[in-house]
């Protein structure tokens, strides 16, 4: 579906991604490794490389099944990426990982932890993008810039959610009627994951065009920022508005599964419209053993700059807090050359 910008579309063109060291991602955590416990961190740089396929190389390399290794978060595949991984290892000896050469990964670093690292774990994601070949007024894009700074963006999940050309929407749908049957894990929670955010994106994209995806409505479920912690508004009034404003508050949409939606009055009104219009994923998703969740409808980039090293060529750097996608945040800045 054509999701609409909350800021226009933008008329800055530009090339992404020409080469992989284009897109650059690290992870931040928010703790310290502790040094000591059962579960080896790596500390792993990826070029051009699927999370999931490291994490099984790693598990393979470590003779331990997939499922001892862990990590925070997919990362793009068409990009440099440092992130985290971690191997179980329980009273067994730990494998040379220097020894371990790769044309698309390396292990830069080992640490002991008392923990896995698991889905959720990070506290962001810092980025630097280039953009090349840049067909436009370069003072229109630090202007576009400083304003999504100062408002954030929709929050919406990433085409990469959704697999090449959206496939792993089309295996959702068939997964829920039942017409497939997925016996592996990783792959059945891609789908079924892909079909909670295509619902989330769609009500989402209905507060963007009606302009009230950074305003509470009644019956508002608001996320404390910086955390998961919600609570249902029943009464608006002026301090929450406040709050909102001042990003301490975000309001949020369904993730759908099991169970009432958390929401009420008009906000739940929408999203039960909305949801409607995709039963199979409605019906589905809530058939399943998932429970309904909530996800905050308004991104906030942070630290975000731009320099402009040569002609034609733009470097965006920012951080998002993790489960976002930086290309929810490019979109409203540049349009990409095909």
């Amino acid at each position: 579906m054509e999701l609409p910008y909350a800021h226009g579309q933008p008329r800055l063109r530009g090339r992404l991604r020409a080469v992989p060291e284009d897109f650059r991602v690290r992870e931040e955590l928010s703790f310290a490794l502790d040094g000591n416990g059962e579960h080896v961190w790596l500390w792993v740089r990826k070029r051009n490389a699927n999370t999931d396929w490291v994490a099984r190389r790693l598990a393979e390399w470590a003779g331990v099944p997939a499922s001892a290794v862990g990590y925070g978060g997919l990362k793009d595949r068409h990009a440099v990426t440092e992130q985290w991984f971690s191997v179980h290892l329980p009273g067994r000896p730990e494998p040379d990982w220097t020894a371990l050469v790769d044309p698309e990964f390396a292990v830069l670093q080992a640490v002991r932890h008392s923990r896995k690292l698991r889905r959720g774990t990070l506290a962001g994601n810092a980025f630097r993008i280039v953009v090349r070949e840049l067909d436009g007024d370069p003072a229109g894009l630090a202007e576009r810039l400083d304003r999504v700074a100062k408002t954030g963006v929709p929050n919406y999940f990433g085409e990469q959610r959704f697999g090449r050309e959206g496939g792993n929407l089309e295996r959702a749908e068939a997964l829920l009627r039942g017409e497939e049957t997925v016996r592996d894990h990783h792959r059945r929670g891609l789908y079924l994951s892909a079909a909670r955010a295509a619902l989330f994106n769609a009500v989402l994209a209905r507060r963007v065009a009606e302009r009230t995806w950074n305003q509470p409505l009644p019956g508002e479920v608001l996320m404390l920022s910086g955390s998961h912690s919600i609570f249902a508004a029943t009464e608006l009034d002026d301090t929450l508005r406040r709050r909102v404003a001042e990003f301490d508050l975000h309001p949020t949409g369904p993730l759908w599964g099991a169970g009432e939606p958390r929401s009420g009055g008009p906000a739940r009104e929408l999203e039960e419209t909305v949801a409607a219009t995709l039963p199979v994923f409605r019906d589905g998703l809530a058939s399943v053993g998932l429970k309904q969740e909530r996800r905050a409808l308004r991104l906030i980039v942070q630290d975000a700059t731009l320099t402009l090293p040569e002609a034609g060529m733009a470097v965006l750097c920012f951080r998002l807090p993790a489960g976002a996608y930086a290309t929810t945040a490019l979109r409203e800045l540049v349009q990409p050359l095909a």
